[in-house]
């Protein structure tokens, strides 16, 4: 018989039910047993006391660790003090595995040793919750493209070709050939979309940078439409679209694990405003504050944010001076000496964060100031420039020097190609990245010699050009980049069951 699961508890209050799981959390209390059962669908609480069980049962229930499996009868009944408004009152359990001493402790531990037991911090209520974020995400992807007349092809992850340089790309051998691990899927989409109208790749992709930021992986997985008869209007609108129909579905559908990790919501519902379009050379204009946004410069909203900041980090160091004191009182009892210990532990970890934030202010300021026109905009310059708007900000037309050969070339300006980068507030940076694709062969041709790719490697990509050529687009989207913005996430290792990233190869 079908155990039941914690999900469909809220809707069974008064039945008695089955749970199979594992100890998530425990604590006792004059003959009573407190577990917290995660079972995969959520969390909940099972009491067990030593007046309604049988006294085997009580004894199991005391000799319960931490990732112990078990399975609990019970009565569901209503208790909106606890998570998901219900509770179990245990009349049987039954042990499966009692867990060894969990390394994974209540106290801080450091990312590198959580990095090392990813395959047990997966089990944490966050990472648990970030990941079915994830899911949410996946799920509304597929929706959003098959709802909109775009069929699911795969690009290949074996390539024989670098698209644009072999310098972070993973150079591996197929059968004695030199081949690379897919950095983009996006030229063999084209080659399908003019097969089929429009298609969508969704697969993982790998860049061998030598790269720890926070933005960074080197397996990571991206979703890239193209659509034939696009131009770059046309692919603008399709962005806005997706990434306002992903997040309103994440906003419906995650509303409990957004709550679980804390994540503020409001700055996600602006995606139901109008996105910026910003051509590259006004944004250059509005980075180094020479431009005004809603009657203010970027130098002047960086000066701003620096004051605030700092008022919040006294503020913050002021409520922890305070609770440190509470604890040290006598008869101050476990419960509330806990919850105290716990806040604090959150108030450093923003204190730090505010902190960090605050020394990197002046260092963003100077470098938006003294932007060159024609670079590219990493990832300081992407978060000054999103400050100044509530809601992700699109920059197109950018310096023809520092995007793909195969952007479409300006019409108006030979120096500036049709390409589209979609930055997301709250400084997370670039998400989405793309354009219209150029349609001249020759035009083409000269730039595979003037990046010094090999012409004869690309000759299949020039086919396109002489069989049935039309206008095209398409986009790509980083899943974990997307992922981070959702869930306020301050690195992307947390976004990915299993992060792979330089260093980092295990478990």
């Amino acid at each position: 018989m079908a155990h039941d699961y914690i999900k469909s508890l809220k809707a069974k209050i008064g039945e008695e039910v089955e749970l199979k799981g594992w100890v998530s959390n425990k604590r006792s209390s004059k003959g009573l047993e407190f577990i917290i059962l995660r079972d995969g669908s959520g969390f909940v609480q099972a009491v067990v006391s030593a007046e309604e069980v049988t006294a085997e049962v009580f004894e199991n229930a005391n000799k319960l660790t931490l990732e112990s499996a078990v399975s609990l009868k019970g009565k569901v009944v209503a208790d909106e003090r606890q998570e998901g408004g219900v509770e179990l009152q245990v009349n049987h359990l039954e042990i499966y595995h009692i867990g060894e001493e969990y390394p994974i402790a209540k106290k801080e531990h450091g990312i590198d040793f959580l990095m090392d037991k990813r395959h047990l911090w997966l089990r944490s209520r966050r990472q648990w919750a970030i990941m079915r974020i994830r899911n949410t995400i996946i799920q509304s992807v597929h929706g959003f493209f098959q709802q909109n007349g775009f069929i699911q092809m795969d690009a290949p992850l074996f390539t024989g070709n670098a698209c644009e340089g072999t310098s972070t790309l993973f150079e591996t051998d197929f059968y004695g050939d030199t081949a690379y691990l897919s950095q983009s899927g996006q030229l063999y989409g084209e080659a399908m979309a003019l097969a089929q109208g429009k298609i969508y790749t969704f697969g993982p992709t790998f860049r061998a940078e030598k790269s720890k930021t926070r933005r960074h992986l080197s397996e990571f997985w991206m979703i890239e439409p193209e659509m034939a008869f696009y131009d770059l209007n046309m692919n603008m609108d399709l962005i806005e679209s997706f990434v306002r129909h992903v997040v309103t579905e994440v906003l419906s559908k995650s509303e409990a694990e957004l709550a679980l990790i804390e994540r503020d919501t409001e700055s996600l519902k602006n995606v139901k405003k109008e996105f910026p379009r910003i051509p590259y050379d006004d944004a250059v204009k509005i980075l180094r504050g020479e431009m005004k946004v809603k009657g203010l410069t970027s130098i002047e909203t960086l000066e701003t944010d620096l004051k605030n900041i700092n008022e919040q980090i006294v503020a913050i160091k002021a409520e922890i001076a305070e609770r440190e004191e509470k604890i040290k009182q006598a008869g101050i009892k476990k419960g509330e000496r806990n919850f105290n210990l716990n806040k604090i532990g959150k108030l450093k970890a923003e204190a730090k964060d505010l902190q960090e934030r605050s020394q990197n202010i002046p260092h963003w300021i100077e470098s938006a100031r003294n932007f060159q026109h024609g670079n590219d905009f990493g990832g300081s310059d992407e978060t000054v420039l999103t400050r100044l708007f509530d809601a992700p900000v699109m920059v197109y037309n950018w310096p023809k020097a520092i995007k793909a050969f195969y952007m479409k070339q300006d019409e108006n300006n030979p120096d500036l190609v049709k390409g589209v980068d979609l930055l997301a507030p709250e400084g997370f940076g670039e998400i989405i990245g793309g354009g219209e694709r150029e349609t001249d062969k020759d035009y083409l041709i000269e730039q595979i010699h003037k990046h010094k790719l090999p012409l004869e490697a690309f000759e299949w990509y020039l086919d396109l050009r002489r069989y049935g050529s039309v206008p095209h687009a398409g986009f790509g989207m980083g899943l974990e980049r997307f992922v981070a913005w959702i869930c306020g996430l301050h690195h992307v290792r947390e976004t990915i069951p299993f992060p792979r990233m330089y260093g980092r190869l295990l478990p």
